[in-house]
């Protein structure tokens, strides 16, 4: 059974090849601002786990014939700022700085969604979605600082953008929740939705297990 990472994500596929587990990687190409204009008014909570979804169900359609015995994991994530807001990437050095602006010194929530499709014969069989939330605690970088943050490019393509992994960890206080979401993929929810459609993780592992 092959596991196909539904993301283009670099810090996903890092944190599953540390998990033990080298993923397929195939890019959903879904219209995350169409799926989100169908939804009405989400919740943040019911946004990332549609987004989530749809991407796994988009990769699931494209790959039956070509790994019919598989599971896709999709994932989605968005920071729930501390005056409400929910946002995704920056996208640009001016969003980027003003989203630390507002962040620097609080707290924000970032939102993880994650979905699963099984495949069996090609066919859809199972699947199962969550969502969780870890509370990030951001520094105070001083003008400087978030001037040469911003200037690596880094912040500009990342849910919330910052990183705990890259640049971003040194303005990053600290984490109260699950840090693999963080990262882009929780771990510990994987294995629950895993669980969910009939898989244990440690059957996925790409290295053997203890006897």
């Amino acid at each position: 059974m092959r596991f196909v990472l539904a993301s283009a994500s670099p810090a996903r596929l890092s944190v599953l090849r540390s998990a033990g587990i080298e993923p397929l990687v195939r890019v959903s190409g879904v219209d995350e601002d169409a799926v989100t204009a169908s939804l009405g008014d989400p919740s943040p909570t019911e946004l990332v786990t549609a987004l989530a979804q749809a991407k796994a169900d988009a990769v699931a359609a494209e790959i039956g014939a070509e790994e019919p015995d598989a599971v896709v994991v999709g994932c989605d994530s968005m920071l729930l700022m501390a005056h409400g807001e929910i946002v995704g990437k920056p996208g640009t050095p001016e969003a980027a700085a003003k989203r630390w602006a507002q962040n620097a010194g609080s707290s924000g929530e970032l939102l993880t969604g994650h979905a699963i499709v099984r495949l069996q014969g090609g066919e859809v069989i199972a699947r199962a979605n969550g969502h969780l939330g870890t509370t990030v605690r951001f520094g105070e970088p001083s003008e400087a600082e978030l001037e040469a943050y911003v200037a690596t490019g880094e912040p500009l393509h990342v849910a919330g953008g910052f990183t705990l992994e890259g640049f971003g960890g040194w303005f990053v206080e600290g984490v109260d929740g699950d840090p693999s979401s963080v990262l882009g993929i929780s771990l510990p929810l994987t294995r629950k939705l895993l669980a969910e459609v009939g898989v244990s993780v440690v059957t996925l592992w790409s290295t053997p297990t203890a006897e």
